[in-house]
């Protein structure tokens, strides 16, 4: 998809910028793949915020995506590329041959018409998915799952995808999108291609209402707060932090704080971190 410009007959609409959703074929969703969305707003089952900034938004429907892939050597037709509200990627519409119908992430170059399949006897091409230990090294995978069976969980926005580079034993090496080199089970399943609709990280909100739209709700800076309110806060002017680094609200170190756990299971089986380092045993 293509980036558009708005006319600027106002100032946030001057530098503006949205999608121009050429590629999408399909305006309403399937409705046997919908189920309704409820909002929390941030907060728990005691009406608490739990998480801030969250609240308001458009109304949308939740799209229910096959991550998993596992109706396998059944032959499926993309009916469709459709936009999803609740993601960066597009979503494609498939049927397969016997008339199941199912949405999967719309892969770049992904076609209406084209013919897809899930399994051990699917192609290495585009849109198929297939086990790790059928994927030719040097390919590029997304919707990659971290258990076998468990569906897809990495490798899943817009423009994103990993690099199979090696196989040895049971695992497999992939360089994921953030640099960081991952050994995952050679059983586990991945798709081929790229993730589509890669203009996504090119757009240029304009105002706050938008943001208001998506649900994210404003972030005030805890230097302009009141001492009581936030540890930044206080001073005359523009008071410095007043700490050895910044933090949160509730005073824990925030900004670069590392808070992987050392003793976390899946440790070894990163290579390399996203900074270039080996991880810490």
């Amino acid at each position: 998809m293509g980036i558009k410009k708005y006319t600027p007959y106002t100032p946030s609409r001057r530098n503006m910028t949205g999608l121009d959703f050429t590629e999408i074929t399909k305006n309403a969703p399937e409705k046997s793949l919908t189920v309704s969305l409820k909002k929390n707003s941030g907060r728990n089952n005691q009406g608490k915020i739990t998480v801030r900034h969250h609240g308001g938004g458009s109304r949308r429907k939740y799209r229910i995506i096959d991550f998993k892939r596992n109706k396998d050597n059944i032959p499926a037709t993309v009916l469709s590329i459709e936009y999803d509200p609740n993601r960066t990627a597009n979503i494609a519409l498939i049927c397969y041959a016997d008339g199941q119908k199912a949405y999967i992430l719309a892969p770049q170059g992904l076609k209406v018409g084209q013919k897809i399949m899930n399994g051990e006897h699917a192609e290495a091409r585009l849109g198929n998915c297939l086990p790790l230990s059928l994927i030719p090294i040097g390919t590029e995978v997304h919707n990659v799952e971290l258990y076998p069976g468990a569906g897809a969980q990495m490798v899943r926005s817009a423009g994103v995808a990993a690099q199979l580079m090696a196989k040895e034993g049971k695992y497999a090496t992939l360089r994921l999108p953030s640099g960081e080199m991952r050994m995952v089970p050679i059983n586990c399943r991945a798709t081929i291609g790229v993730v589509g609709n890669g203009e996504h990280s090119l757009v240029n909100i304009g105002k706050a209402g938008r943001k208001r739209h998506m649900g994210i709700r404003p972030t005030v800076r805890g230097s302009v707060m009141n001492p009581n309110d936030h540890p930044h806060g206080g001073g005359e002017g523009r008071a410095p932090v007043g700490r050895p680094g910044p933090c949160t609200p509730w005073g824990k170190p925030a900004l670069g704080l590392k808070t992987r756990s050392k003793k976390k299971a899946s440790n070894k089986l990163i290579v390399r971190r996203r900074d270039g380092k080996a991880l810490s045993k």
